[in-house]
């Protein structure tokens, strides 16, 4: 299925995914990465050493999610957009997902959006709490949005309204 259409099973998505209780402790990547490719800015860009790929930029990254501090900065850096950070440490009901986006217009604070899936399908509203859009992380703005727990390994992208 994922080799035809490029929407990972729930099964390859369980296996990003750090532990629940890693998630409940701070916010932390989620690198879906999914094909050996010829890429590795997110290895060069965590200082923490949390995204190995090793010496062959083929490889799939991998996540030392104990070593993660969340700080997204291996988000901006991913030019295939498939890192985001969660963080379920906030509120019991909800957590918190740092995604990239490249489209316009960008969402703003306090804004009720549509949260899509990996398909691009509507799943729910969620509600914007930061838009960060610095030159530094080169046209690849990062929107944090809460959104209810029982969604957190569906949502996957935004869109907003015109």
């Amino acid at each position: 299925m994922f080799e035809k259409t490029g929407i990972p099973s729930e099964e390859m998505i369980m296996g990003k995914f750090p532990s629940i209780e890693r998630i409940n402790k701070g916010a932390v990547a989620v690198v879906e990465c999914y094909k050996e490719i010829p890429c590795n800015p997110c290895q060069t860009a965590c200082k923490f050493g949390a995204i190995i790929i090793g010496e062959d930029i083929n490889n799939i990254p991998k996540l030392y999610a104990d070593k993660c501090t969340g700080c997204a900065v291996c988000l901006s850096k991913c030019p295939g957009l498939s890192i985001m950070v969660v963080d379920g440490s906030k509120l019991e009901e909800t957590v918190e997902i740092k995604l990239p986006y490249e489209f316009v217009p960008l969402p703003k604070e306090g804004q009720i959006i549509k949260g899509l899936n990996r398909e691009g399908e509507y799943i729910t509203d969620v509600k914007v709490l930061k838009v960060l859009n610095p030159k530094s992380f080169d046209r690849t703005p990062l929107v944090t949005i809460e959104v209810d727990r029982k969604y957190l390994y569906e949502i996957r992208n935004i869109q907003v309204e015109v």
